[in-house]
């Protein structure tokens, strides 16, 4: 299989540079300023990214990775240290598997500063299985494991192209797991993982509204000595 970098854009050796980073920093603080205050985070970005003039990948980073302090106070209350033994897991397929894709890759990744891990890779409704992908789900798989779970259960979104073909290729690769498996193909996933508890992802908008989450990447990225490879564009 072809080497392929997910999420790997040329320019970004420029946008997030060490300077750039300096610009970054400052109008990242400005876009918090604003969200604390009541301003939209999508009027805001776009007013501090012009002043500052960002461009659409350095405010795509600054959006993912700032939270208002309210958002910040209820996903901390939501988070979990570790599922609970037995439990069941509701996973965020894509979001998940396409973070650590990009992560082996090394391309950017994002500290949140809800601690959330995320990338700029973006879907738009195209998704094709790479040779990141494997290695993504050996750490998912080794994670899980560890936890003791009863059952995970991964959600992957049908209008996204080869969705069928990941769901596939994850239960050939946890056939053998010590807990069940299922993969639910489906429409409005983000909806169905607000009502959960368990869930596993880095979705602000998810996080905001399930009942309790797990911070799976990060810990993956710990354990593999790989958190120090991220950006932190607030601070």
């Amino acid at each position: 299989m072809k080497t392929v970098r997910r999420g790997f854009v040329p320019e970004d050796e420029r946008f997030f540079s060490d300077h750039s980073l300096i610009t970054l920093k400052k109008a990242s603080g400005d876009i918090k300023y604003l969200i604390d205050n009541g301003y939209p985070i999508k009027s805001a970005s776009t007013f501090v990214g012009d002043h500052y003039l960002l461009s659409e990948r350095q405010r795509l980073a600054a959006v993912r990775s700032i939270s208002s302090n309210e958002m910040l106070r209820l996903r901390c209350a939501k988070q979990l240290t570790f599922p609970e033994k037995g439990s069941t897991v509701h996973i965020d397929c894509f979001n998940t598997i396409i973070t650590l894709e990009v992560a082996y890759s090394e391309s950017p990744l994002f500290e949140g500063m809800d601690g959330c891990i995320r990338d700029l890779a973006g879907l738009r409704g195209t998704y094709r299985i790479v040779d990141k992908t494997y290695l993504a789900l050996e750490s998912v798989g080794k994670a899980l494991c560890s936890f003791d779970i009863g059952k995970a259960v991964f959600y992957i979104d049908k209008p996204v192209s080869n969705s069928g073909r990941l769901a596939q290729l994850i239960n050939r690769t946890y056939e053998n797991m010590p807990f069940e498996v299922t993969t639910v193909v489906m429409n409005e996933v983000d909806y169905e993982l607000k009502k959960h508890e368990n869930v596993i992802s880095g979705d602000a908008i998810i996080l905001d509204e399930c009942k309790s989450w797990f911070n799976l990447v990060r810990y993956i990225l710990e354990k593999e000595n790989l958190l120090d490879k991220t950006l932190r564009v607030w601070g």
